[in-house]
């Protein structure tokens, strides 16, 4: 899970993307004002990047014994408590507006329900790192489906320069010069596939959701309870129910919701209140650092050359494409975010 501000920027895991806008773009309070943090913002980053780093292992390991739509279920159900309990100790309400749901639901079912599935399929045809790896381009795919639906998003030559060099890490991870064949080739594409899907619920989300008049624990709430309810359908439907659950898969599905969806929620929450949108958003160059690193020092993975190689490439555009040049501060109309 991972939870979007109000303007399309990298997602935090594909593992968890994020699930609702965040107060990245209201205006930050002064410093003078804000409380001191107990835990410095730096330590939160870390630990961002690690517990949605590490998602793409708990993915794998979920995967020996449940089916991909039963490991949804199971960590937007187990996000869904922690962010519910956070919500009743505020005092917050859900939105009444039918509207709103009707956009939740769909805003879920791009940032959560298929794409968390579609990881879940790739987990079982590729190693965790790799499917962390193509997770990167996630940053990408939420530029390019802004530029197309979003009027006020404008295409620069920087931004133009960043797709290319990262849709080039894509094809140097995919090895293109091997052809595409194999799980290994059907798995990457479903994990694309997912990055795909939060490039077009971001958007979206932006669009029909930011605005919505409520909070961003008030929407991620309501998000993974509308997902939660399409995941439960699917289920029902075309599953059975495991005839075990061993101890290390209710631990790796549990992680996977409560960590990387309920206790993500906050760490990002804070990390954009104590050092800015722009900070928060450069977790996702550190995302797939740590899946390759889960996967080969936990898991005994191996990647090929071309795959880590193509990861940095990817960062590289996806860094380029985010790149804004800054203004002079006479330039800077009061309250506008550099």
């Amino acid at each position: 899970m991972s939870l979007h501000p109000a303007r399309p920027r990298a997602a935090g895991t594909a593992a968890e993307p994020p699930a609702t806008p965040a107060p990245a773009e209201q205006a930050e309070a002064p410093a003078a004002t804000r409380p001191h943090p107990v835990i410095d913002w730096r330590l939160k980053f870390l630990l961002l990047a690690v517990v949605w780093g590490t998602s793409f292992m708990f993915i794998g390991l979920a995967g020996e014994y449940l089916p991909p739509i039963q490991i949804t279920l199971g960590r937007m159900l187990t996000g869904l408590i922690p962010l519910a309990g956070f919500l009743l100790l505020r005092g917050g309400s859900l939105p009444r507006d039918p509207r709103s749901w009707l956009h939740l639901s769909v805003t879920a079912f791009f940032l959560n329900v298929v794409p968390f599935t579609l990881f879940g399929y790739a987990g079982q045809l590729i190693p965790s790192a790799l499917n962390g790896i193509c997770n990167a381009a996630t940053p990408l795919f939420v530029l390019l489906f802004s530029l197309l639906l979003l009027p006020d998003e404008r295409p620069t030559r920087m931004r133009l320069a960043g797709l290319l060099v990262g849709f080039a890490g894509v094809l140097v991870v995919f090895g293109v010069w091997t052809g595409f064949a194999g799980a290994g080739a059907g798995g990457m594409l479903m994990a694309v596939g997912a990055t795909v899907c939060y490039g077009v619920g971001t958007p979206y989300l932006r669009r029909f959701v930011a605005g919505a008049g409520h909070s961003s624990l008030e929407l991620a709430t309501a998000q993974l309870l509308t997902g939660t309810v399409q995941i439960s359908i699917a289920a029902l439907l075309f599953t059975d129910a495991p005839a075990a659950l061993p101890l290390p898969v209710i631990a790796a599905v549990a992680s996977l919701g409560a960590l990387g969806t309920g206790v993500a929620y906050v760490l990002q929450y804070a990390v954009i209140r104590e050092a800015g949108a722009t900070v928060a958003s450069t977790v996702t160059y550190l995302v797939p650092v740590v899946a390759i690193g889960a996967g080969v020092l936990l898991l005994d993975e191996h990647l090929a050359w071309n795959e880590p190689l193509g990861a940095l490439i990817v960062i590289t555009g996806a860094a380029l494409a985010q790149y804004r040049r800054r203004r002079s501060k006479a330039a800077v109309p009061t309250g506008d975010r550099p």
